[in-house]
């Protein structure tokens, strides 16, 4: 059996650096193992030698300079508060010079407002991207050839990928860890950190709206109930009377706490139960629409081309390679 160097992880963290953000990464990737062996090998550096000021109001002194970043295979931002990307839409001289040493081939990340630093370099100039969305009016007057979506909680564009503020860090770095290994490897981190092991790149960010009246029902316990009956007929009629709501009031509040009508978060539930079975079972495709509440194959094959444009068999395939 061949055996591979662990995938190289380094946190490019910029004065003054979200404390928060940049110990994501190194809590998610450094608890990835497969066979008792680490999967990840992660490195914090700064832009030089120097300690880097922290937001919460410390100094943190980094194991690694910019040099680390030569050998990255991912390099990860974020947040900061430095103030050319963040409010001039200039990028210093001294971050250029670090951000030159990434690799070519090197995939490319930013939490938070990390995402300002891409955009100041060019990075995501005609990509889509995410920032938080308390400066996404910021982020689009200052780089305005960039495709912003402040109502997702991540965007893969497929070498560079960028998340919402803080905790989205978590779903972005979940999200690249099963792309990497796969459900199992994935699920396992998400466990031992105690977070939920998947919320989809397209689930809304945390916006402030007004809060509903105190005592007003919430539809999350039957979310959780539907989610545990995928494979039965559930229909906004079913849901509505499990939650005690006529189906007007629970399609109101369902959107509200999803930000999507109860069918499509359904449907979405199912593709995500299919691409869980395709990875770690080898039952038969009519099988897993059945498992999943797809009907049939040709379903299956619909929903998956239309939520992720490929064949249910390719994306087993893809899956199976990263596997072994």
């Amino acid at each position: 059996m061949t055996l591979h160097a662990p995938h190289r992880v380094v946190v490019l963290a910029i004065d003054e650096v979200v404390g928060y953000d940049m110990h994501i990464p190194p809590q998610i990737f450094r608890t990835a193992e497969r066979d008792g062996s680490a999967l990840y090998d992660v490195r914090i550096c700064g832009i030089d030698e120097q300690p880097v000021r922290v937001s919460a109001g410390y100094t943190a002194n980094l194991d690694h300079g910019p040099e680390a970043l030569a050998e990255a295979d991912t390099v990860i931002i974020p947040g900061t508060k430095v103030a050319g990307p963040r409010y001039a839409g200039t990028l210093p001289e001294d971050i250029a010079a670090a951000l030159a040493r990434i690799p070519a081939g090197a995939r490319v990340m930013s939490i938070c407002t990390g995402a300002f630093v891409l955009g100041a370099a060019g990075l995501l100039d005609g990509r889509k991207a995410t920032t938080h969305w308390a400066y996404a009016s910021q982020f689009r007057e200052m780089y305005p050839a960039v495709d912003l979506d402040e109502n997702v909680l991540f965007v893969d564009d497929g070498d560079v990928l960028t998340s919402a503020g803080l905790a989205a860090g978590v779903d972005l770095c979940l999200h690249v860890l099963r792309l990497d290994y796969g459900s199992d490897v994935a699920n396992h981190a998400a466990r031992y950190c105690v977070v939920p092991p998947w919320r989809d790149g397209g689930q809304s960010q945390y916006i402030e709206s007004p809060l509903p009246p105190a005592g007003v029902g919430s539809t999350a316990a039957t979310r959780a109930w539907a989610v545990e009956r995928l494979a039965e007929p559930l229909s906004l009629a079913v849901m509505a009377r499990h939650a005690k709501m006529s189906e007007r009031t629970f399609s109101r509040r369902f959107r509200s706490e999803t930000g999507m009508p109860p069918h499509a978060w359904l449907t979405q539930q199912r593709v995500r139960r299919a691409r869980h079975l395709l990875e770690t079972t080898e039952l038969a495709i009519d099988k897993v629409a059945a498992e999943a509440g797809l009907g049939t194959a040709a379903s299956l094959r619909q929903h998956f081309n239309a939520a992720l444009g490929v064949a249910p068999l390719a994306y087993r395939r893809t899956f199976a390679a990263r596997a072994s």
